[in-house]
């Protein structure tokens, strides 16, 4: 009877095996066209039949490629008036994602606060954009003029987010890092020693071109381009403030709370553009002169980008673009994101010649085939049972 009993187990965990999906991945949200949401479609094409699990997906909002794959939401999808903004759902997220199950072999989750804390069965293998910034970089997060109301609001949820966060981290199987200063904040916030894995350049170049309506009389005096989500800690406005009496015009590319902001008090030789496509975004980055990068990003994402179109890049220096800008390579680093640095930055760049093979030679250096095979990899070690490396600390403790 025994012995009838344990087949009866094991045909049930074949059966609920066979019912499993080899692979999931999962994602914060998708409510926006981002580096994040490119990692996402860079791992999809890995593992075109994995299904994405998110919070809420808003297709018109995100990239269209999206609308080829099986997208499974949360009910906060549902939800009227948080899918255009997803700082609302902020109470409602850890719960939902909580009561989420991915039965799969190997779950690969892209984070920035979220999707490492949904219920996998299987193996949960975390790429970690940052931890989240609400809790372990609150200031940055919200920006100097966020109202007293919302400093207490995070404030009140703060302890509940973080032991939900912790808890949540410490279930992965394997943690990896963007960059180094990421890998450092990882340490730093669940003591977990993550392998650096940079993410490839999202925009390919070798898609169509097609002019953005608004942009298309500065062909001929080219210009500096911003590309950038429009949130307090990106310093959109210090670039714009750094074009103002210049006789260079600078392109904005991005949405974002701050965009009506920066539309009140716009200087003349500044354009704000928002919502572009793929096609249009190629277009943009082939008639600028260079980029500015001036905020203090996880991984500095948009001057390979740059690069990859034969433009140097103004960069703060920090964060992620310590690991993607090298000085008098492929562009010039500012101290601090003021105008005054960015603007001065602006003249160096310019003075300097830039070589268009050694810009391009170094985007070669960060592509995706080298990402999409290392993520298989650990995908496979982790699907075979496969231990980690001897001396790195997993995230539940102790090395493997």
């Amino acid at each position: 009877m025994e012995l009838l009993r344990g087949q009866a187990r094991q045909d049930e965990e074949t059966v609920a095996r066979a019912r499993r999906y080899p692979v999931a991945i999962a994602h914060d949200y998708l409510t926006q066209r981002g580096g994040a949401e490119r990692v996402v479609l860079a791992l999809s094409r890995e593992f075109p039949d994995a299904p994405i699990y998110t919070t809420m997906y808003d297709p018109a909002a995100t990239y269209p490629a999206f609308a080829d794959r099986t997208i499974i939401t949360t009910p906060l999808d549902r939800m009227p008036g948080l899918g255009s903004d997803h700082r609302r759902a902020l109470p409602g997220l850890a719960p939902a994602v909580s009561a989420t199950k991915i039965d799969a072999e190997v779950t690969i989750a892209s984070s920035s606060g979220w999707a490492h804390g949904f219920r996998a069965t299987g193996k949960m293998l975390v790429y970690c954009h940052n931890p989240a910034r609400w809790l372990y970089q609150p200031d940055e997060y919200l920006g100097e003029d966020a109202s007293f109301l919302v400093k207490a609001g995070l404030a009140a949820l703060t302890p509940g987010l973080a032991r939900w966060d912790q808890a949540a981290a410490s279930r992965a199987d394997r943690y990896l890092a963007n960059s180094r200063v990421v890998k450092q904040r990882i340490a730093d916030a669940y003591s977990i020693d993550a392998e650096v894995l940079p993410p490839p350049p999202g925009l390919r170049t070798d898609g169509d071109q097609v002019p953005h309506p608004e942009l298309a009389d500065l062909v001929d005096e080219g210009y500096w381009l911003v590309v950038s989500r429009l949130l307090p800690y990106k310093n959109v406005d210090k670039a714009v403030e750094a074009f103002r009496g210049r006789s260079e015009h600078l392109v904005v590319v991005g949405a974002g709370p701050h965009r009506q902001a920066l539309l009140a008090d716009l200087p003349g030789n500044v354009r704000l553009v928002s919502g572009l496509t793929d096609s249009e975004l190629r277009w943009t980055y082939r008639h600028a002169v260079g980029l500015v990068a001036p905020s203090q990003e996880d991984f500095g994402l948009t001057p390979l980008e740059a690069n990859s179109w034969g433009l140097p890049v103004v960069a703060l220096r920090a964060g992620g673009y310590l690991d993607t800008v090298v000085p008098g390579l492929n562009g010039v680093f500012f101290e601090r994101s003021t105008p005054v640095d960015i603007s001065r930055a602006v003249d160096a760049a310019a003075r300097q010649e830039w070589s268009s093979e050694a810009l391009l030679e170094h985007v070669r250096s960060f592509g995706e085939d080298a990402f999409r095979r290392r993520i298989r990899e650990i995908v496979e070690e982790l699907a075979e049972g496969a231990t980690m490396p001897a001396g790195v600390r997993s995230s539940r403790g102790g090395a493997r």
